[in-house]
Protein backbone atom coordinates (compact mmCIF):
# COMPACT_ATOMS: atom_id res chain seq x y z
CA UNK A 1 0.00 0.00 0.00
CA UNK A 2 1.27 3.35 -1.10
CA UNK A 3 2.56 5.60 1.91
CA UNK A 4 0.33 9.09 2.89
CA UNK A 5 0.97 11.18 -0.22
CA UNK A 6 2.66 9.44 -2.34
CA UNK A 7 1.48 8.28 -5.75
CA UNK A 8 1.64 5.26 -7.11
CA UNK A 9 3.41 6.92 -10.66
CA UNK A 10 6.70 7.33 -8.39
CA UNK A 11 7.32 3.69 -7.71
CA UNK A 12 10.32 1.62 -9.55
CA UNK A 13 11.59 -1.34 -9.29
CA UNK A 14 14.27 -2.86 -11.15
CA UNK A 15 16.05 -5.92 -11.38
CA UNK A 16 19.17 -5.62 -13.46
CA UNK A 17 21.03 -9.03 -14.52
CA UNK A 18 24.94 -8.40 -14.95
CA UNK A 19 26.29 -8.16 -18.05
CA UNK A 20 29.46 -9.72 -19.02
CA UNK A 21 32.00 -8.11 -16.63
CA UNK A 22 29.71 -6.12 -15.37
CA UNK A 23 29.09 -5.98 -11.45
CA UNK A 24 26.01 -4.67 -10.55
CA UNK A 25 26.06 -3.64 -6.69
CA UNK A 26 22.73 -2.61 -5.33
CA UNK A 27 20.93 1.05 -5.48
CA UNK A 28 18.00 1.71 -2.80
CA UNK A 29 16.74 5.70 -3.47
CA UNK A 30 14.40 7.29 -1.67
CA UNK A 31 12.37 4.11 -0.95
CA UNK A 32 9.49 4.17 1.22
CA UNK A 33 7.79 0.90 3.01
CA UNK A 34 4.23 1.26 5.15
CA UNK A 35 2.69 -1.66 6.35
CA UNK A 36 -1.24 -1.57 7.04
CA UNK A 37 -3.08 -4.31 9.54
CA UNK A 38 -6.25 -3.92 11.17
CA UNK A 39 -4.83 -2.07 14.31
CA UNK A 40 -1.82 0.20 13.03
CA UNK A 41 -0.19 1.54 9.99
CA UNK A 42 3.76 1.25 10.61
CA UNK A 43 5.39 3.18 8.47
CA UNK A 44 9.06 0.96 7.98
CA UNK A 45 11.25 2.95 5.93
CA UNK A 46 11.30 6.17 4.72
CA UNK A 47 13.36 8.11 2.07
CA UNK A 48 15.55 5.08 2.81
CA UNK A 49 18.57 5.31 0.61
CA UNK A 50 21.54 3.08 0.61
CA UNK A 51 24.15 2.37 -2.40
CA UNK A 52 26.71 -0.62 -2.61
CA UNK A 53 29.05 -0.90 -5.51
CA UNK A 54 29.91 -4.37 -7.21
CA UNK A 55 31.86 -6.48 -4.94
CA UNK A 56 31.38 -3.73 -2.04
CA UNK A 57 30.50 -4.99 1.53
CA UNK A 58 28.16 -2.90 3.18
CA UNK A 59 27.26 -3.27 6.83
CA UNK A 60 23.81 -1.77 8.15
CA UNK A 61 23.51 -0.80 11.70
CA UNK A 62 20.34 0.12 13.24
CA UNK A 63 17.78 -0.02 16.74
CA UNK A 64 15.70 -2.85 16.38
CA UNK A 65 12.08 -2.22 14.50
CA UNK A 66 14.17 0.53 12.05
CA UNK A 67 13.50 -1.72 8.94
CA UNK A 68 16.60 -3.26 8.60
CA UNK A 69 14.99 -6.79 7.41
CA UNK A 70 12.86 -5.07 5.27
CA UNK A 71 15.62 -3.49 3.65
CA UNK A 72 16.89 -6.92 2.08
CA UNK A 73 13.88 -8.01 1.44
CA UNK A 74 13.41 -5.02 -1.19
CA UNK A 75 17.20 -5.84 -2.64
CA UNK A 76 15.71 -9.33 -2.88
CA UNK A 77 12.40 -8.45 -4.18
CA UNK A 78 10.48 -10.57 -1.52
CA UNK A 79 9.10 -7.26 -1.15
CA UNK A 80 8.01 -3.82 -3.54
CA UNK A 81 8.24 -0.43 -2.09
CA UNK A 82 5.68 1.96 -1.65
CA UNK A 83 7.65 4.88 -3.44
CA UNK A 84 11.61 5.08 -5.00
CA UNK A 85 13.71 3.07 -6.33
CA UNK A 86 15.12 -0.36 -6.12
CA UNK A 87 17.95 -1.68 -8.65
CA UNK A 88 19.96 -4.65 -7.71
CA UNK A 89 21.33 -7.45 -9.59
CA UNK A 90 19.81 -10.92 -8.48
CA UNK A 91 20.42 -11.30 -4.77
CA UNK A 92 19.96 -14.30 -2.38
CA UNK A 93 19.12 -13.81 1.51
CA UNK A 94 20.47 -15.47 4.35
CA UNK A 95 18.01 -15.25 7.02
CA UNK A 96 18.93 -14.35 10.96
CA UNK A 97 17.84 -18.02 11.45
CA UNK A 98 19.75 -21.10 9.14
CA UNK A 99 16.13 -22.37 8.58
CA UNK A 100 17.99 -25.80 7.37
CA UNK A 101 15.60 -28.97 6.73
CA UNK A 102 16.09 -31.06 9.64
CA UNK A 103 15.74 -34.28 7.98
CA UNK A 104 18.52 -33.49 5.52
CA UNK A 105 22.40 -33.89 5.80
CA UNK A 106 24.87 -31.05 5.64
CA UNK A 107 25.60 -31.52 2.03
CA UNK A 108 21.99 -32.16 0.87
CA UNK A 109 21.16 -28.71 2.72
CA UNK A 110 24.11 -26.44 1.19
CA UNK A 111 22.97 -28.55 -2.24
CA UNK A 112 19.22 -27.03 -2.14
CA UNK A 113 20.12 -23.84 -3.83
CA UNK A 114 21.69 -26.51 -6.94
CA UNK A 115 18.82 -28.02 -6.82
CA UNK A 116 16.49 -25.10 -7.47
CA UNK A 117 18.81 -24.30 -10.48
CA UNK A 118 17.83 -27.46 -11.86
CA UNK A 119 20.76 -29.54 -10.99
CA UNK A 120 19.76 -33.70 -10.85
CA UNK A 121 20.95 -34.75 -6.65
CA UNK A 122 24.30 -36.37 -8.06
CA UNK A 123 25.33 -33.65 -9.85
CA UNK A 124 24.31 -30.94 -7.39
CA UNK A 125 26.34 -33.59 -4.33
CA UNK A 126 29.23 -33.22 -7.00
CA UNK A 127 29.59 -29.44 -7.30
CA UNK A 128 28.85 -28.81 -3.51
CA UNK A 129 30.85 -31.44 -1.70
CA UNK A 130 34.57 -29.65 -2.46
CA UNK A 131 32.64 -26.15 -0.89
CA UNK A 132 32.10 -28.06 2.54
CA UNK A 133 35.64 -28.82 2.50
CA UNK A 134 36.60 -25.30 1.99
CA UNK A 135 34.49 -24.26 4.55
CA UNK A 136 35.94 -26.20 7.13
CA UNK A 137 32.99 -29.18 7.26
CA UNK A 138 35.29 -32.06 6.17
CA UNK A 139 33.86 -35.38 7.79
CA UNK A 140 30.52 -33.83 8.50
CA UNK A 141 28.84 -33.91 5.02
CA UNK A 142 26.18 -36.66 6.32
CA UNK A 143 25.45 -35.18 9.04
CA UNK A 144 21.96 -33.65 9.70
CA UNK A 145 21.64 -29.91 11.47
CA UNK A 146 20.65 -31.76 14.78
CA UNK A 147 24.21 -32.95 15.13
CA UNK A 148 26.08 -29.87 13.73
CA UNK A 149 27.50 -26.91 15.96
CA UNK A 150 25.65 -23.67 15.96
CA UNK A 151 28.87 -21.91 13.76
CA UNK A 152 28.08 -25.26 11.67
CA UNK A 153 24.81 -24.68 10.90
CA UNK A 154 25.43 -21.39 9.85
CA UNK A 155 28.60 -22.21 7.32
CA UNK A 156 25.81 -24.76 5.47
CA UNK A 157 23.51 -21.75 5.44
CA UNK A 158 26.00 -19.35 4.01
CA UNK A 159 27.35 -22.05 1.49
CA UNK A 160 23.62 -22.84 0.41
CA UNK A 161 23.42 -18.92 -0.09
CA UNK A 162 26.94 -18.98 -1.91
CA UNK A 163 26.19 -21.78 -4.60
CA UNK A 164 22.45 -19.84 -4.97
CA UNK A 165 25.21 -18.09 -7.68
CA UNK A 166 23.78 -14.65 -7.52
CA UNK A 167 26.42 -11.67 -7.42
CA UNK A 168 24.70 -10.03 -4.01
CA UNK A 169 24.52 -11.22 -0.38
CA UNK A 170 21.78 -10.00 1.74
CA UNK A 171 22.63 -11.35 5.12
CA UNK A 172 20.43 -10.67 7.71
CA UNK A 173 21.70 -10.64 11.40
CA UNK A 174 23.99 -14.03 10.84
CA UNK A 175 25.72 -14.81 13.97
CA UNK A 176 23.19 -13.25 16.11
CA UNK A 177 21.85 -16.25 17.67
CA UNK A 178 25.70 -17.74 18.55
CA UNK A 179 27.60 -17.34 21.90
CA UNK A 180 30.28 -14.89 21.64
CA UNK A 181 33.30 -17.23 21.31
CA UNK A 182 31.57 -18.35 18.39
CA UNK A 183 30.62 -15.32 16.76
CA UNK A 184 33.61 -14.14 16.69
CA UNK A 185 34.83 -16.91 15.36
CA UNK A 186 32.75 -16.59 12.61
CA UNK A 187 33.33 -13.34 11.79
CA UNK A 188 36.78 -14.12 10.94
CA UNK A 189 35.83 -16.80 9.02
CA UNK A 190 32.98 -14.81 7.16
CA UNK A 191 35.78 -12.16 6.48
CA UNK A 192 38.13 -14.65 4.67
CA UNK A 193 35.63 -16.38 2.68
CA UNK A 194 34.88 -12.89 0.80
CA UNK A 195 38.32 -12.16 0.55
CA UNK A 196 38.53 -15.62 -1.81
CA UNK A 197 34.62 -15.68 -3.31
CA UNK A 198 34.10 -11.43 -3.23
CA UNK A 199 30.28 -10.78 -3.49
CA UNK A 200 28.34 -7.71 -3.43
CA UNK A 201 27.29 -8.14 0.36
CA UNK A 202 24.33 -5.66 2.49
CA UNK A 203 25.14 -7.16 6.02
CA UNK A 204 22.44 -6.57 8.48
CA UNK A 205 23.85 -6.48 12.19
CA UNK A 206 22.95 -5.01 15.09
CA UNK A 207 26.90 -5.19 16.60
CA UNK A 208 28.77 -2.09 15.56
CA UNK A 209 32.17 -3.44 16.04
CA UNK A 210 31.07 -6.34 13.65
CA UNK A 211 30.13 -3.91 11.24
CA UNK A 212 33.64 -2.53 11.67
CA UNK A 213 35.98 -5.73 11.60
CA UNK A 214 33.76 -6.87 8.48
CA UNK A 215 32.65 -3.70 6.03
CA UNK A 216 34.33 -1.39 3.49
CA UNK A 217 31.04 1.39 4.53
CA UNK A 218 28.68 1.38 7.44
CA UNK A 219 25.50 2.66 7.23
CA UNK A 220 24.01 3.67 9.94
CA UNK A 221 19.88 3.82 10.35
CA UNK A 222 17.49 6.36 12.43
CA UNK A 223 14.69 4.50 14.43
CA UNK A 224 11.80 3.87 12.95
CA UNK A 225 10.66 4.89 10.35
CA UNK A 226 14.04 3.78 9.14
CA UNK A 227 16.19 6.32 7.30
CA UNK A 228 20.56 6.18 6.36
CA UNK A 229 21.53 9.13 8.78
CA UNK A 230 25.04 8.64 9.07
CA UNK A 231 27.88 6.51 6.33
CA UNK A 232 31.21 5.51 7.71
CA UNK A 233 33.85 4.51 5.16
CA UNK A 234 36.06 1.88 6.64
CA UNK A 235 39.79 1.98 4.76
CA UNK A 236 41.53 -0.07 7.14
CA UNK A 237 43.73 -2.93 5.75
CA UNK A 238 42.37 -6.68 6.09
CA UNK A 239 42.94 -8.74 8.75
CA UNK A 240 41.58 -5.95 11.33
CA UNK A 241 42.10 -5.95 14.94
CA UNK A 242 39.60 -4.89 17.22
CA UNK A 243 42.42 -2.85 19.36
CA UNK A 244 43.16 -1.07 16.50
CA UNK A 245 43.15 2.72 17.51
CA UNK A 246 41.21 3.55 13.97
CA UNK A 247 39.04 0.62 14.58
CA UNK A 248 37.91 1.76 18.05
CA UNK A 249 37.39 5.39 16.52
CA UNK A 250 35.10 3.92 14.02
CA UNK A 251 33.66 2.07 16.64
CA UNK A 252 32.46 5.29 18.68
CA UNK A 253 31.41 7.32 15.55
CA UNK A 254 29.04 4.70 14.81
CA UNK A 255 27.78 4.00 17.95
CA UNK A 256 27.55 7.87 18.24
CA UNK A 257 25.69 8.42 15.07
CA UNK A 258 23.10 5.77 16.68
CA UNK A 259 22.76 7.78 20.21
CA UNK A 260 24.83 5.40 22.26
CA UNK A 261 27.13 7.19 24.65
CA UNK A 262 30.83 6.44 24.12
Amino acid sequence: MPAKGVTQTSIEVRRKRPRDGQNIGVHVEAVARTFTTRRATVVALEGMTLRARGREIVAVVGPSGCGKTTLLELICGLQRPDAGTVRAAPAALMPQRDLLLPWLSALDNACLALRARGLSRAAARAAAAPWLERFGLQGFERNRPAELSGGMRQRVSFLRSLLAGKPVLALDEPFAALDAITRLQMQGWLGRVLEREPRTVVLVTHDVEEAVMLADRVVVMSPRPGRAVAEIDVSLPRPRHRTDPEAVALRERALAALGVPV
